[in-house]
């Protein structure tokens, strides 16, 4: 378990929960300056910066289970890190600091950041390679299955759902790869909502009736599909899932990180193995869920979160106003990427010792801010 039942433990995850949404709103304003300047590279850097550095101020002993990648490939929050303030409980951590970097770069919609946090070995260490994806909200949990063709799942949603197959709005990423996919739900008639990128956004709308999506179908990232099962069991909707080795070396990196077949269908219990899950996602870009950073007059910015516990199923809305000359982070985020080359610095040997020492020293600064 993440903690202790009883009243006192539920106002430490309450507080847990609130800790974890301020580091998503700090990497969310470190990202939002580069909206639509084509850099994705820096955009990641600067959200994952600013991540990193909040990290050190939650009271927790986390380690990343789904990050930026492994040791070797991503300077800060690789998989196997340890993050938290080595007080409190010990977790498995899942972050996105930038989810669609494209996004962003491109000025588009639907880009967040994101965490969730479970209790320590319950998420699925999901390796960095395609799942298949089938999302739904709280009407359709259990009335649908990935193994079905998507004919029969329409067919069974609107079943369920009793409307007509015609009434029904699927979401999908718009990528080749879904070429037939896609002829197939235009022949059978339902709209189609499509996403430029965003994953876990697109795999969560289901689930929010204001968003007007009934199902999300097609590939994406498998860790997206973590993060997005971590969400859904917050909100009482469903994610079933199946990894899509494209080699022999993907097959292999299933089995080290422990998933003996890697052609099952992945359920909710099998990528979330606990109740005591919390997910955070604050918007960079505006979406069907979040709003995206606003700039405000007199140096502030305006943000717009999400925060929520599997347990209780509470789901809390968050609209922050940042007065942005206090943020300390911000500041040393801008300063680490005033250098030429921003989409080369990332794998700096210097740099990564230089991202090391301004963790450290932003904790105190942050706490407060």
């Amino acid at each position: 378990m993440l903690l202790k039942t009883g009243k006192e433990v539920g106002k430490m995850e309450r507080e847990l929960a609130l800790e974890i949404v301020r580091v998503t709103e700090l990497a969310a304003l470190a990202s939002a300056p580069w909206m639509g300047r084509g850099d994705k590279n820096s955009a990641d850097e600067a959200a994952t910066l600013a991540m990193r550095a909040m990290f050190d101020s939650v009271s927790i002993r986390g380690t990343v289970v789904i990050g930026e990648g492994e040791m070797d490939e991503a300077p800060m929050l690789y998989i196997g890190e340890e993050v938290g303030n080595a007080e409190g409980p010990e977790v498995d951590v899942a972050v996105d600091p930038l989810e669609g970097t494209e996004i962003v770069a491109k000025g588009l919609n639907n880009a967040l950041s994101v965490i969730a946090v479970a209790g320590k070995g319950n998420l699925l260490h999901a390796p960095d390679m395609y799942m298949e994806k089938l999302a739904v909200g709280p009407a359709l949990v259990g009335k649908v299955s990935i193994e079905d063709p998507v004919e029969v799942t329409l067919e069974k949603a609107s079943a369920a759902l009793n409307k007509n197959i015609s009434d029904l709005t699927v979401m999908i990423l718009d990528r080749t790869r879904h070429e037939s996919t896609i002829k197939t739900l235009r022949k059978v008639g339902v709209r189609i909502k499509f996403l430029s990128d965003g994953d876990v956004a697109g795999a969560m709308a289901p689930a929010f009736p204001e968003a007007g999506i009934d199902l999300y179908v097609g590939s994406g990232g498998a860790p997206e599909g973590v993060l997005a099962a971590a969400a859904l069991s917050c909100l009482g909707g469903e994610i079933q899932g199946r990894l899509m080795p494209a080699n022999a070396d993907e097959f292999q990196r299933c089995l080290q990180m422990g998933i003996d077949n890697p052609y099952k269908v992945l359920t909710m219990q099998d990528m979330i193995g606990t109740e005591d899950v919390i997910f955070a996602a604050t918007g960079v870009t505006p979406g069907e869920i979040l709003g995206g950073v606003r700039y405000l007059a007199d140096d502030r910015a305006e943000t717009d979160s999400i925060v929520m516990r599997a347990k209780t199923k509470t789901i809390r809305y968050i609209r922050s106003v940042h007065f942005l000359p206090n943020k300390e982070v911000l500041h040393k985020v801008r300063k680490l990427q005033a250098t030429p080359e921003p989409s080369d610095r990332i794998q700096s040997p210097a740099k990564i010792v230089e991202q090391a020492e301004f963790s450290q020293s932003s904790v105190n600064q942050s706490v407060l801010t």
